[in-house]
């Protein structure tokens, strides 16, 4: 299997979840603005939206959007996702829809430099009640779903990351800051951040 990837964007999120269930993955990076990997093929070929993460099957097979990539990676190994079919496995697809339409869509536009500081506030502000909701669930768990890790602490680890870079103030959020510790000490979480060449 093959990762498209580009370092600090949320592919991140599915070379964790490898390297959890210990799966040997290639890794080709991605230049996001010119849609090149570093071979030099067009990256729209590959993946016609543009983005990461897309993962290349053995078969030549395709899969995008974070959240089936890492479900897709984890079932590969049992015990890294709840098993398909139970309830557990709904509550692992409910965190991921969260997370992926209220907090990595919501970091989306302050990437971009256009935009203006009202708009800016409005998504921060917005961000900050969605983080609300998962602070309460963190004040008692240490993980988002059940009692191990899996995909979806990976992929908030992941977006969660932006905050710095966006100058973005967590502090509210006690239980969250120490969650990403706890998550970014994970020696699979290391090992993909130097893969990457991410700090």
């Amino acid at each position: 299997m093959k990762l498209f990837y580009a370092p600090g964007a949320c592919s991140l999120s599915p070379h964790i979840v490898a390297l959890e269930a210990g799966l040997e993955l290639q890794l080709e990076k991605v230049d996001l603005k010119a849609k090149k990997t570093e071979r030099g093929q067009d990256y729209t070929t590959i993946n016609p939206k543009g983005y990461v993460p897309a993962l290349q099957l053995d078969d030549g097979d395709v899969l995008t959007e974070g959240p089936a990539v890492v479900q897709y990676l984890a079932d590969q190994k049992p015990g890294v996702a709840p098993a398909a079919g139970t309830r557990e496995r709904y509550h692992l697809q409910e965190m991921l829809s969260y997370i992926n339409s209220e907090i990595h869509k919501t970091y989306s536009p302050l990437f971009n430099p256009a935009l203006g500081e009202a708009a800016r506030n409005e998504r921060i502000e917005y961000l900050k009640k969605r983080y609300a909701v998962l602070e309460k669930r963190l004040a008692g768990n240490p993980f988002l779903v059940g009692s191990a890790f899996s995909p979806a602490d990976a992929y908030l680890y992941t977006v969660t990351r932006w905050a710095d870079a966006m100058k973005i103030d967590l502090s509210a959020f006690p239980h969250l800051l120490a969650y990403q510790k706890r998550i970014g000490a994970r020696p699979a979480v290391q090992a993909a951040l130097k893969a990457e060449g991410s700090h």
